[in-house]
């Protein structure tokens, strides 16, 4: 489930996948999907006629090649809106997170961790007025593991059972029992503390049991056959033009604040400033918009009109410390103290993001804010060269792709001149993609950076991912020889006590940045987004990714 920081929809999904999934060639409406070639009549109405005049209208750079939630792993927009999780997380104003109840009224855990008993809320309707049920989460959880095109199945693996039930030598998931319609209960094959974090992901959105089945391949293309719980309703979808979503008035939890969303496929950024000056769009995403960023923020017309919020993600420099001269911590602590990391903070960002000291980012459950700050500091770096026996520096590579983007060539850039300040003589190693991820998989790279954002809000969804299992370590972060500190990080999973077991990650964390200097963390940075004056309620969710929920926003004309 791995998301990079700043990673933009795939603009070469063309209309071509998407009309093949759902069986038309045409430029004719059926069942609310229409081609490119729909008249400016259905554009301004959207598709069937629908007035969209007073809808939300914000803005997509491509079209996916699904919004079923099980089958994609960098699109969420439309599951986020059109469905309900089982539970959901909850962005506070000091800028952490917590988990609430959404599908599930509530839950019991075991004293071993081992089984969760939900109860569901009663009287919830999809939007074809089917019953929500205990089944259609069996059903769900089900699907993840088994149907062909699921690439969310991780999400529940840790259910007993779940790989029987993959490899087909079991019929059912053993780990799920029926209660009755409003209750259920889970077992797990081992205790996992973030088990809850992960059924809040999009991924593992309800689904009715019944329409999903009938609706087979066209779910998730189909607006008419893709059904859900949520505050939206998945109206029309006209390709490489909008997809629009209807506000369910009748929704379990109640209606919207809107009467719909449009969003336009808009992939040239000069366009979308335009259109956005011109009020054709009311929510501008600055990530989608890199250019454009400057002329926003520095406006004195546009300044006020900027919300922000935490990106939940880190960008990290990764040292392989099988690598001589990598392999002595005072070489690898040197390295982090001379990097000005607030100068490429400045420098590519603008500032805006927060300098970050260990693995868990700001607004991540068991974030640390009194982690010890890694200080840039050139004289001192060079101290501890000396001390390692290289008073004069030595060579060293940094590797990337031929198709890093422009973050990663400016950040390997940018370290290449600072560690030169230290007499390091870095060379950028360019390989092409196959190549790089084979290498750096092997753990045959020096040094690389990249970024990591959330996908459930959990430090395992970190921790665990880099420095969890040897197999992690070598092909995430080069090597980390500590097997101790390694057997610990997967212990931690099964803490059942979330007190005990956020303040064991914490300590790992120092341990594996602050004392072994394994990475050099070097920030997260905000999502950005410029609103409409006739906008309210906007905020901006906690997740690491891009999409949003938009219940809560009103229009005011």
């Amino acid at each position: 489930m791995k998301k990079r920081i700043g990673l933009l929809l795939a603009l070469t999904l063309t209309a071509g996948m998407l009309l093949s999934g759902c069986g038309n060639s045409s430029a004719e409406k059926e069942d609310g999907i229409t081609t490119d070639a729909a008249t400016d009549t259905e554009a301004a109405e959207g598709a069937g006629g629908l007035d969209t005049g007073s809808f939300l209208k914000i803005v997509e750079l491509a079209n996916p090649n699904t919004v079923d939630p099980e089958c994609t792993t960098d699109y969420y927009l439309v599951s986020m809106n059109i469905f309900n999780r089982l539970v959901e997380v909850k962005a506070n104003d000091d800028g952490t997170s917590e988990i609430v109840p959404s599908l599930a009224d509530s839950w019991k855990i075991s004293e071993d961790g081992l089984t969760y008993t939900f109860k569901l809320h009663e009287g919830v309707k999809y939007t074809n007025g089917a019953d929500l049920t205990s089944d259609d989460v069996l059903y769900t959880f089900t699907r993840l593991l088994t149907y062909s095109n699921s690439l969310n199945g991780d999400i529940v693996d840790q259910i007993k059972g779940s790989d029987e039930l993959k490899d087909g030598t079991a019929a059912a998931l053993e780990g799920f029992t029926v209660i009755d319609d409003y209750n259920f209960s889970v077992t797990l094959k081992e205790p996992y503390a973030a088990f809850l974090a992960c059924l809040s992901t999009p991924g593992c959105s309800i689904l009715d049991r019944e329409t999903t089945d009938e609706a087979g391949s066209d779910f998730g293309i189909d607006p008419a056959k893709t059904i859900g719980t949520g505050y939206f309703k998945f109206e029309s979808w006209t390709v490489n033009s909008e997809m629009v979503l209807e506000a369910n008035k009748d929704c379990w939890a109640g209606a919207p604040g809107c009467d719909g969303i449009v969003i336009k496929i808009v992939p040239d950024e000069d366009t979308q400033r335009m259109m956005f000056e011109n009020g054709e769009i009311d929510i501008l995403n600055l990530e989608y918009a890199k250019s454009q960023a400057d002329y926003f923020l520095e406006s004195d017309t546009y300044k006020d009109q900027i919300v922000s919020g935490n990106r939940v993600g880190v960008y990290y420099i990764a040292m392989n410390q099988s690598f001589e001269p990598l392999n002595d911590v005072k070489v690898r602590k040197a390295i982090q103290m001379a990097i000005d990391r607030q100068s490429i903070l400045d420098a590519l960002f603008g500032g805006r993001g927060t300098l970050e000291n260990g693995i868990l980012p700001n607004g991540l459950i068991g974030y640390n804010k009194d982690l010890p700050a890694i200080n840039y500091d050139v004289e001192g770096a060079k101290e501890l060269l000396t001390e390692a026996g290289y008073p004069d520096g030595f060579d060293l590579e940094i590797s990337q792709s031929s198709e890093a983007n422009s973050t990663t060539e400016n950040v390997n850039q940018i370290v290449q001149a600072m560690l030169g300040e230290i007499g390091i003589n870095v060379t950028i190693n360019v390989l092409d993609d196959a190549t790089y991820l084979d290498m750096r998989n092997a753990g045959e790279l020096a040094m690389y950076n990249s970024s990591w954002s959330a996908d459930f809000n959990d430090p395992d969804n970190f921790i665990y991912t880099f420095f969890g299992t040897v197999e992690n370590t070598n092909r995430r972060c080069l090597g980390y020889t500590d097997t101790d500190i390694i057997d610990r990080v997967a212990a931690a999973r099964a803490i059942v006590n979330e007190a005990d077991r956020i303040a064991e990650y914490q300590e790992l964390e120092k341990i594996i940045i602050q004392d072994d200097a394994s990475w050099v963390p070097l920030f997260s940075v905000k999502h950005l987004f410029v609103v409409n004056p006739r906008v309210k309620n906007f905020t901006v969710s906690w997740n690491g990714w891009s999409d949003n929920y938009y219940q809560n926003v009103t229009i005011e004309e």
